[in-house]
């Protein structure tokens, strides 16, 4: 399937794996992925599951593989991420989490770690009962591919859950660039996909009764120097069109200056983050392999 060109945004994914190869550099940032992920549990906790096998796809550091190992202890966990050096990364806690696992319940539950493309997954069909993404799918090209793929390591009946970025996220630093280096200028925020767009492409990969919410997150700075450094530290700009740096220090100076004209009341600088949360299932093939309809027949209750 193509995404339109309207849904998908220009992102490098070499750029992406660049930009996390040094997972101190993202550490900074990582406050605003622990409260998201607080909050995806909470809606994890509505749902009744006992799965075996759990994917945290794009797992980063691995924070949230302990999160979902402690709610399904006798569950297979899996952490999948792209960049070589956030696997590394989520190794330790990993092998300390394995081995308090292997001591409390042997040979029943275990977590492993592997690189690659959640995209293009290296993992068979029907092998998992739950997929865990906290605010990954943003960094992909082409997110209808993804939850095509999701859904082919979905067992029957299994879970997606997860969260990414919307389209007003970091609307200060969209506002403030533009102004600096013009309308007409390659963007260096990336243009997240709208809520409604993976709703429509969740039913076309395929899902069924999808489940979308959102909700707006401001987080305030006393001095643009620190809203910058926890912007950088999210991850930064991967797309293939990004312009590759400011006109020069005055370029740079109009920025700072946009910046600081969008205080608040209470002099704080604020950071915008619409973070958008799905979650959907697998359901049931109705037609099998070669194309024939598929027909079930439930017995009447009380008989």
């Amino acid at each position: 399937m193509n995404t339109p060109d309207t849904l998908s945004a220009p992102i490098d994914l070499a750029r992406v794996r660049s930009l996390f190869s040094r997972p101190q550099r993202v550490a900074q940032s990582d406050f605003l992925r622990r409260e998201i992920a607080s909050r995806m549990h909470e809606r994890l906790l509505l749902v009744k599951a006992a799965p075996r096998r759990v994917l945290d796809a794009g797992c980063g550091s691995g924070a949230d593989l302990a999160l979902l190992q402690k709610d399904y202890p006798a569950a297979h966990i899996l952490g999948l991420d792209a960049a070589v050096a956030m696997v590394e990364a989520a190794k330790t806690p990993a092998s300390a989490l394995k081995s308090l696992i292997s001591r409390l319940m042997p040979a029943k539950a275990g977590v492993d770690l592997l690189c690659g493309d959640f995209g293009n997954m290296p993992l068979g069909p029907n092998s998992v009962d739950l997929v865990w993404s906290n605010l990954a799918l943003h960094w992909h090209p082409q997110p209808d591919r993804v939850f095509a793929e999701w859904r082919r390591v979905l067992r029957q009946d299994g879970l997606l859950m997860f969260s990414n970025f919307g389209p007003d996220t970091l609307r200060e630093l969209r506002t403030a660039f533009a102004e600096a280096d013009g309308p007409a200028a390659s963007p260096r925020v990336l243009p997240f996909v709208d809520m409604h767009d993976f709703g429509d492409q969740l039913v076309a990969a395929g899902f069924s009764t999808p489940v979308m919410d959102m909700e707006v997150i401001t987080v305030t700075y006393d001095t643009a120097a620190a809203l910058l450094a926890d912007a950088r530290a999210l991850g930064g700009n991967p797309l293939a069109t990004r312009a590759r740096g400011l006109s020069g220090r005055a370029a740079w100076g109009r920025m700072l200056a946009a910046l600081e004209r969008q205080r608040r009341p209470d002099g704080k600088l604020g950071l915008t983050f619409e973070v958008i949360y799905g979650h959907a299932f697998r359901p049931a093939p109705r037609v099998t392999a070669a194309g024939e309809a598929i027909i079930r027949f439930e017995p009447r209750k009380g008989r």
